[in-house]
């Protein structure tokens, strides 16, 4: 596997191990690697190896104190300092991502999308809006949900306002400037990949 996959695969997991330690009885200071994958019922291997990789080795026979490593997980997924993300685009597609509520599990605050058609969602603001938006929230992310004839018309005026991190949903290559990352997402072709899947015939 590739070690930029496996980075992301880490950080995947991250927030179920941020959650069973908050949710642990107060009076618990300290949580081993072992105590947290029998909990999740993981592979105590790959816990260990994600909570190193990103908070680095526990004490032996203590493990983590558990405060610090509330921090680190955090930090690592970005809780601390958060990040602004807009949705452009308010069809289904866009709203439920605008109601999907486990972006803030990876410090990410998605609070409104853009539509061009008028809407009494406070949540959905007009297009004019979207470079005073932007720039007074320091937005960092755009989620790109409009049809297709239009995602590179959204893309190009993201970028102009200064954004550099692209979640498409267009199934098309957007011409973006270096510096600009951009990820894409083709839900039609992931369900097609899985399908490939369970239905490949056995070696």
């Amino acid at each position: 596997m590739a070690k930029a996959e496996l980075y992301r695969a880490t950080i995947g997991r991250l927030p179920s191990y941020l959650r069973f330690v908050r949710a642990l009885p107060e009076d618990v200071t300290c949580i081993s690697a072992a105590a947290i994958a029998r909990g999740l019922s993981l592979g105590e291997v790959q816990v260990r190896k994600d909570l190193s990789a990103v908070c680095g080795a526990g004490k032996p026979r203590v493990g983590y104190e558990r405060a610090a490593l509330c921090s680190c997980l955090e930090a690592a997924l970005g809780s601390c300092t958060g990040c602004e993300a807009v949705i452009v685009g308010a069809g289904r597609l866009g709203l439920a991502l605008l109601d999907f509520g486990g972006f803030a599990e990876y410090g990410i605050h998605v609070p409104c999308a853009f539509d061009r058609a008028p809407s009494d969602d406070p949540r959905i603001l007009p297009m004019e809006s979207l470079a005073s938006y932007c720039r007074l929230h320091q937005v960092e992310i755009g989620i790109i949900t409009v049809p297709t004839g239009a995602a590179q018309e959204v893309a190009d005026r993201l970028v102009h306002l200064g954004i550099r991190a692209l979640w498409c949903f267009a199934p098309l290559r957007l011409r973006v400037p270096p510096g600009v990352t951009v990820q894409y997402e083709n839900l039609a072709l992931s369900l097609a990949h899985l399908y490939q899947k369970v239905n490949r015939p056995a070696d």
